[in-house]
């Protein structure tokens, strides 16, 4: 049976603005249990970096019912932190006989 790791999002939360009226975020660690890492392939890798200019590390596939925001946001897994990128990629819950419907891409970070 597949069973995901847990993973530390870090979910935004705007506490205000700055000077130049910017929206001022603070994190919040949260832990996501049962999330799959996937490892990519060499020539995804190379067409990410051709596409958008950015270095897949990872794919993560999060498990269904997840409502956290996964856009844009730090996650820290196997020691590392790491920052999602792109939009979730969903499918349809009841049509995906597994526990896991939506995918986000990480790329390493700090």
């Amino acid at each position: 049976m597949l069973k995901g790791i847990d993973v530390t999002l870090y979910e935004k939360t705007q506490t205000g603005t700055d000077e130049a009226d910017a929206p001022v975020y603070a994190e919040t660690p949260v832990t996501v249990h049962n999330v799959l890492v996937g490892e990519p392939s060499a020539e995804e890798i190379t067409t990410e970096l051709q596409l958008t200019g950015r270095r897949l590390a990872y794919t993560l596939a999060l498990p269904k019912g997840d409502s956290h925001d996964w856009h844009n946001v730090t996650v820290e897994f196997f020691g590392q932190k790491f920052r999602t990128y792109g939009d979730v990629v969903q499918g349809m819950e009841s049509l995906v006989p597994l526990a896991w419907n939506k995918q986000v891409k990480v790329e390493r970070y700090g």
